[in-house]
């Protein structure tokens, strides 16, 4: 191509632009707009062209004309602008928020042919920072704390401002944080304060699904699929659509399941179960868990090239033992909630002593479980130390013969979260699994994984 081509098919090459372009006379008379400058102000070609420049009225030309003493364009005397913040003023009177680069245009001989400007609209990101400078206004004076969170801690408002960004970008986002801190809670936040707020959110459990099931679940499968499969079933991408999806215990996929969950982020598209159709997935995607990501690639358990797809933005919650400082407005905000339960019931000095020298391995829901066991067991009056669950008081292995709670120093600190909500529940597992937020067989499963027995008395 020669330089002559490309001159005769500049008019289309700048109108491929996404800046705005203007070519002015030394007098200031518009000689030439691109498409973009159009879309951005609202204003035909007729309206621009032959008119002088200051019909854009910019803030940044008006001063200086208002001030020149000589050009009427501080252009032409500095030669060259860069980056230089205006405002303009559209076909409808709103101002615009735009960088300016700007250059003069001269001959072979030197001659001052003109100026040309290239404008960006920036107004975009005034109202992503309005929106940030709204939300931390809002983390400062809500009374208990931000989108269903209760604290007002160091660790807490690091969190909040976090979601809060986390939540203008369509990037994914990884939540991390031990059983009970609120990983669903953080993932519903960002959904809520996203432009996608109007738009579903769907949420999975990935963790209570083998691999054939989790994958039905995820993208949906065909009649006739696999055995079974007697109807057509839309997965869990296809019911988000371009809202968010939120895969919970993302470190318990199986290895084949992360291969396919990365094509889906690198080709944002899927095919449902026994079908060759592409869809696409324009959803956001959401991930959470309670594990050590890391040290799962290290062991060859979680692929290294999924993990780096979704660990764009990690988010992460701190343990109630590490916010201790929330725990008082916690019981307050469970007291609110909990029946059988008012202000006057809530707990006697020695008994939130107790409570803020627990480490609370369930976190906050097993500090809102043990309120309401508290609240069952309970008469009158203020919630006393005797009244919270065994494990707040200390009891030992002893008082409760129905298990067996021996646990070497080494294992995880999940098999404690186990045995704590049996001891609340007396052993029953269905209000366990209540208690933990798991289905039943999520309870059998963690049962013998630790080798916990649960042995009637007599």
């Amino acid at each position: 191509m020669t330089e002559q081509d490309i001159d005769l098919y500049l008019r289309e090459v700048i109108d491929t632009m996404n800046d705005g372009l203007i070519i002015v006379s030394p007098k200031g008379i518009i000689m030439k707009v691109n498409d973009a400058l159009l879309r951005m102000t609202g204003f035909s070609k007729d309206e621009l062209l032959n008119k002088p420049c200051s019909v854009l009225g910019c803030d940044a030309c008006r001063i200086v004309r208002e001030q020149a003493d000589g050009h009427w364009c501080g252009l032409f005397e500095r030669k060259k602008e860069s980056r230089k913040n205006c405002h303009i003023i559209d076909k409808c009177g709103n101002y615009l928020h735009v960088l300016k680069n700007a250059s003069l245009l001269r001959d072979d001989e030197d001659n001052i042919l003109g100026a040309v400007e290239t404008l960006t609209d920036i107004s975009e990101l005034d109202r992503k920072e309005l929106k940030i400078r709204e939300l931390s206004q809002k983390l400062q004076h809500e009374e208990n704390g931000f989108c269903g969170f209760v604290g007002h801690s160091p660790a807490m408002q690091r969190v909040y401002t976090l979601l809060g960004k986390a939540a203008l970008s369509d990037a994914p986002v990884i939540i991390y944080g031990e059983s009970g801190t609120g990983k669903e809670l953080a993932a519903q936040a960002i959904h809520e304060m996203s432009p996608r707020a109007d738009k579903p959110f769907v949420q999975l459990n990935c963790a209570a699904l083998n691999e054939s099931l989790l994958e039905s679940e995820l993208f949906g499968h065909v009649k006739g699929a696999f055995t079974g499969a007697y109807r057509h079933r839309q997965g869990r991408f296809e019911e988000a659509a371009d809202g968010s999806i939120f895969l919970d215990e993302i470190g318990d996929v199986p290895l084949p399941i992360q291969v396919k969950l990365l094509r889906v982020l690198e080709t944002r598209s899927f095919e449902r179960v026994g079908e060759n159709i592409n869809l696409s997935m324009d959803a956001r995607l959401i991930t959470a868990t309670n594990q050590d990501l890391n040290q799962l690639v290290q062991d060859k358990q979680f692929r290294e090239d999924f993990f780096f797809r979704i660990n764009v933005i990690p988010v992460h919650l701190p343990p109630l033992r590490e916010r201790k400082e929330d725990l008082p407005l916690l019981v307050d905000h469970f007291i609110n909630i909990i029946d059988h339960l008012d202000h006057n019931e809530g707990p006697a000095p020695e008994t939130m002593r107790k409570l803020m020298e627990y480490q609370w391995p369930g976190n906050v829901r097993e500090l809102k479980s043990a309120l309401e066991y508290a609240a069952v067991v309970k008469d009158n009056g203020p919630i006393q130390p005797e009244h919270l669950p065994p494990q707040i008081n200390a009891v030992t292995a002893d008082c409760c013969p129905c298990l067996d709670t021996t646990i070497p120093a080494t294992e995880p600190e999940e098999k404690q979260e186990l045995i704590n909500a049996l001891k609340q529940a007396g052993g029953n597992k269905s209000k366990t699994a209540k208690l933990l937020g798991v289905s039943r067989g999520t309870i059998h499963n963690r049962m013998r994984k630790y080798s916990v027995q649960y042995r009637l008395e007599g």
